[in-house]
């Protein structure tokens, strides 16, 4: 699996419900990355993008990150494509001569349109050659297409068509070694209980048993040793629909070989097991673990055609996407999946919480600034590299709205020295900026309440409980009244839906520096919030425009105040 794991992009993501600050840092560290020394580097996002996001990304020139929803590792990321495969009309040599080439001790077998028909083992394999059972009649027959025994055999043919290859028969070998009474009398017996027409007669340089043969009229005569036939004997068993061939290994050699000409859809079992393509390893371990099947065809979920296989051996240890966390540090927060990938990198400006693990020590850069865009921006000072402007601009979007353009108490000089700099490499007016930026659609007044609460939502635990804050901006407050109370009736939903303890919708005027919060949840906790009470649901927060240092310190004091 290394050389797929190296083909893995390797993804920079932000938290669900991505905010400016959360897309723009992962466009500018994956820029950062690809610089030094990850090619492979990838912005991704796992949530959409907002108006104002968008925005910035058209003035920037800027693609919006990948969609990605789910980062565990899938049975289509992993399984190898590059695959032995076999058509259900292939011959017992042509599998063994495939399988053994490649090492390989199970294959799929493939109709001509793709759709896997069954998977065929070595054991399988042994059930073409050993007949079921071992007298009698059954011991001589064998159900096989005469053009296919030609091709194996590498014979000649004469007499009537060999037919298609599909066209299989269930031909019984009669050996002419015997006496030629011997022979004459097994073709009679034949002939008189009707199964003439069945016989495969094999033979050397005996002409008599060639013309034996064609007077009663078998199915097939196969002369061995290079061997030839009379003319006239030709033309006869043409006449007779008589099919004809000449092989040039010995008698002993060719019985055999007329097994090896039986096509493996003879032992194809229909009860194998296929994988979705989009289904989890982790899943496929639980549901395989106790099959006896031990490769797995991976098909595509559009078209259910082949992409690949895997065995119960590569779910042992499969490889993880690789991550990069920028602008949270909690599974709570990440992408779906996140517990079963590599997390290699965390940027991050929040307080530490969670429950992130690695298996290997990774860089892990945590700053009290206003914003993660600012870490990344001096990445890139620090190494003397200088972001393309496009990125510049996604850097500086992602401080402005993160520091209100260096007005939020979350501000550090830091904040100050890279917004400057980037405005500088981005060629922009940073106050200018900051108009236009605020003032891109208002969610308030055009946006859907999934769209208001949605926009920019994290979820956090503490002492046990599990709270979530979702906050937006506006350039003043004319169209809250009008939506208050359909916002209050999302939030409730969402207390039952996913089990909240308490969550808090803040609405905040950049202009006036001044924040309304809803909010629902326990009594208790909402009496305990440490805001002017405007009703029962709502609260005025003066001056509070800072969810991280302001507004989620205050929740964490009112569950304190909550569990004395």
């Amino acid at each position: 699996m290394d050389s797929w794991k190296s083909d893995l992009p390797f993804y920079v993501i932000g938290h669900r419900n991505p905010d400016t600050d959360a897309i723009c840092s992962a466009i500018g560290h994956a820029a950062l990355l690809r610089l030094t020394g990850e090619p492979r580097a990838t912005a991704a996002r796992c949530g959409e993008v907002t108006q104002r996001t968008a925005w910035v990304l058209q003035e920037a020139g800027v693609e919006a990150p990948v969609l990605i929803d789910d980062v565990r590792t899938t049975a289509g990321m992993m399984c190898r494509r590059d695959v032995v495969q076999l058509s259900p009309n292939d011959t017992f040599l042509a599998a063994y001569q495939k399988m053994l080439g490649a090492g390989v001790r199970a294959v799929p077998v493939v109709d001509d349109d793709g759709h896997v028909m069954g998977i065929l083992r070595y054991l399988d394999l042994l059930e073409l050659l050993v007949p079921a059972e071992t007298e009698g009649i059954a011991v001589r027959t064998v159900l096989v297409a005469l053009k296919n025994m030609a091709a194996t055999l590498q014979a000649a043919t004469s007499g009537a068509p060999c037919p298609h290859e599909e066209d299989e028969e269930n031909l019984i070998i009669l050996v002419g070694a015997s006496s030629q009474d011997t022979i004459e009398k097994r073709m009679q017996q034949a002939k008189d209980e009707g199964m003439i027409e069945r016989f495969l007669v094999i033979c050397g340089d005996r002409p008599y048993v060639h013309k034996l043969a064609i007077d009663f009229g078998v199915r097939a005569l196969l002369i061995t040793g290079g061997y030839g036939i009379d003319p006239e004997l030709e033309k006869m068993a043409q006449e007779k629909n008589i099919c004809l061939l000449f092989a040039k290994q010995d008698t002993a050699s060719c019985t055999t070989l007329i097994r090896c000409s039986r096509t493996v859809r003879n032992v194809l079992d229909e009860g194998f097991i296929t994988v979705s393509a989009k289904e989890p390893v982790s899943l496929l371990k639980k549901r395989l673990t106790a099959t006896v099947q031990e490769l797995f065809p991976v098909l595509c979920e559009d078209n259910q055609l082949l992409l690949g296989v895997v065995s119960k051996s590569d779910l042992v240890d499969p490889p993880r996407l690789r991550l990069a966390l920028v602008d949270h540090n909690e599974y709570a927060q990440a992408v779906r999946g996140v517990e079963e990938a590599e997390i290699v990198e965390v940027i991050d400006h929040h307080r530490l919480a969670g429950n992130l693990v690695s298996r290997e020590p990774i860089r892990y850069l945590n700053e009290p600034v206003g914003s993660t865009s600012t870490l990344v921006a001096r990445k890139f000072a620090h190494r003397d590299l200088t972001p393309e402007p496009g990125v510049s601009l996604c850097l500086l979007a992602g401080i402005v709205s993160d520091t209100l353009n260096l007005t939020s108490p979350t501000t550090t000089d830091l904040d100050r020295d890279m917004l400057h700099w980037l405005a500088q490499v981005a060629g922009v007016d940073a106050a200018e900026f900051t108009r236009k930026f605020f003032a891109i659609g208002s969610l308030l007044a055009n946006g859907t309440v999934e769209d208001i609460v949605n926009a920019d939502r994290k979820e956090f635990s503490d002492d046990g409980l599990k709270i979530s804050i979702a906050q937006v901006e506006e350039l003043g407050m004319e169209a809250l009244s009008a939506r208050q109370q359909e916002l209050l009736d999302y939030l409730q939903t969402l207390i039952v839906s996913e089990q909240l303890d308490l969550i808090c919708l803040v609405i905040t005027d950049v202009t006036e520096h001044y924040s309304h919060i809803i909010a629902a949840g326990n009594d208790s906790l909402l009496s305990s919030l440490p805001y002017q009470r405007l009703g029962p649901h709502s609260f005025a927060a003066p001056g509070v425009v800072s969810r991280k240092k302001q507004i989620f310190p205050s929740v964490c004091q009112a569950i304190r105040v909550y569990l004395r």
